[in-house]
């Protein structure tokens, strides 16, 4: 692989091959039936958002490490909150946790703009970086403590909201963070694994009336969340503090 994530024409078709077999039995055949986010996975190229020496493994069914003790979510996981977000193309998405920004590209082909939020600086610069460099422009990664949200940037969209039509958290929260909840437009939908450090349930929320309602998706197993709503507070002074 280069430097500029290109490869020659034989290897891009085994990661090709590899990527239409993992989206075939890893994620269809366990029942994501969205042909947009089944198209997504299969467009999104896995192996250019982990390390050179991990490429290889880049379409195994199993999460991946990506420094910081942070991880590049298993393909099922990611195909699965993203179809549980019921994505038509026109919505305004948060992304709580960018890690290598590998699902912030997926929901960048599903809605008409994300803005996702990265604790690790080192993380957030490599995957504003690179999905610069991949093209996916209508993605914004921003440095600071995601478990209180993001104020959206109204600079060149019309009347000012605080309101995202879609959140993902990418992190285990012990409990949903208010501020998330606050930020989700009526009718908007908040997916987020929750429960103990080691096994969570991935909750899809939804918003009516000023209310919410949510249901219980699959057992899982994230990193925590970092932030003041997660489990390790971010340090004084840190971004978003």
């Amino acid at each position: 692989m280069s430097e500029n994530g290109n490869t020659c024409p034989a290897v891009e078709e085994n990661f090709e091959a590899a990527r239409r077999e993992m989206v075939a039995r890893q994620i269809r055949e366990r029942g994501i039936h969205s042909k947009r986010v089944l198209d997504a996975m299969m467009d999104v190229r896995r192996h250019l958002f982990v390390s050179r020496d991990q490429a290889s493994q880049a379409y195994a069914d199993e999460p991946l490490p990506i420094g910081k003790a942070q991880t590049i979510s298993q393909p099922f996981m990611v195909a699965a909150m993203a179809e549980a977000l019921s994505l038509e193309g026109s919505e305004r998405v948060l992304e709580v946790g960018a890690g290598s920004g590998y699902q912030a590209a997926v929901l960048s082909l599903l809605a008409r703009k994300v803005v996702a939020v990265e604790t690790q600086p080192a993380l957030a610069a490599a995957a504003r970086e690179r999905l610069s460099r991949l093209g996916y422009s209508n993605v914004r990664i921003e440095e600071g403590d995601g478990s209180m949200g993001w104020p959206p940037d109204n600079s060149l969209e019309g009347p000012p909201t605080a309101e995202y039509e879609a959140i993902l958290v990418s992190a285990a929260a012990p409990a949903v963070p208010p501020p998330l909840v606050v930020q989700l437009a009526e009718g908007g939908r908040l997916v987020i694994p929750v429960g103990g450090s080691e096994n969570q349930e991935l909750l899809q929320i939804v918003k009516r009336h000023g209310r919410t309602t949510q249901r219980s998706l699959y057992a899982c197993r994230f990193v925590p969340l970092l932030g003041r709503y997660g489990w390790n507070p971010i340090a004084p002074g840190s971004p978003r503090e």
